[in-house]
């Protein structure tokens, strides 16, 4: 699973998911450009930052006209703040839609002759919670379940010159999970219910990133690879009393 000579893109690589990604391309052999719209908090030593807002498509036409070469994109930059959906009106998740779909597919398609002269490989970072319930952050999960979507399609439109899957990411600890989970103490009562133990780490979704990237993923277009540990215990398996003692 070797990079060696290849051009990479991270969007919203600064941190968190993407630097995990940034830094596992890296450390395959990728040159890694990271971009954001704002720079990293801490100076990068395994790719360059250049500023981009991925929901100003002139700004990324301008940002992928100016590159050289391009072998493989990385879709990252997404999230959402928790807001249930009776506490704002439409046009604000709307916003979170327009960040986590409609950005992904103005960078694709600025993205897509590159790829194509390289019969390069796009992955977008998709979410568990795009393919189950996401209360709180609904409009959220609509849009990576949408992202999905659209990448099973460009997979098949953009075929055979260009791969596309996503990777569709379970719970990672990343620099701002206690915003979510809360302190340790909720880190680790969080992990006791994945499957493996554990939330993912940026590298484990940075390493996923590399094989779908790399030639050992030739064959590999329009897949969506779940990465959550084994997904989530049902409820009911708690909440039954067929197999507990009384």
């Amino acid at each position: 699973m070797e990079l060696n000579g290849k051009v990479a893109v991270v969007t919203g690589g600064t941190r968190g998911v993407g630097a995990g990604i940034a830094r596992s391309l890296a450390r395959a052999g990728a040159d890694v450009v990271v971009c954001a719209r704002r720079p990293p908090p801490t100076p990068l030593t395994h790719a360059r930052y250049l500023p981009l807002d991925v929901c100003d498509a002139d700004a990324v036409h301008a940002f992928f006209a100016g590159l050289p070469r391009l072998d493989v994109l990385v879709n990252n930059a997404g999230g959402a703040p928790y807001r249930p959906l009776s506490h704002a009106d439409a046009h604000r998740h709307a916003r979170v839609i327009e960040l986590n779909l409609l950005a992904p597919l103005t960078v694709s398609l600025a993205a897509h002759d590159h790829l194509a002269r390289s019969q390069g490989s796009l992955l977008m970072i998709g979410s568990v919670s795009g393919v189950r319930p996401s209360p709180g952050t609904a409009a959220y999960g609509a849009a990576k379940a949408g992202l999905e979507s659209l990448a099973r399609s460009m997979a098949v439109e953009w075929a055979p010159r260009v791969r596309v899957n996503t990777l569709v990411v379970g719970m990672v600890r990343t620099e701002q999970s206690h915003l979510h989970y809360g302190g340790d103490d909720g880190l680790r009562a969080v992990a006791r219910t994945v499957p493996l133990g554990r939330l993912a780490e940026p590298a484990d979704v940075g390493d996923a990133a590399v094989f779908l990237a790399s030639d050992a993923a030739r064959y590999i277009s329009g897949a969506s690879l779940l990465l959550h540990g084994g997904g989530e215990r049902p409820a009911f398996l708690d909440a039954a009393t067929a197999n507990k003692e009384t």
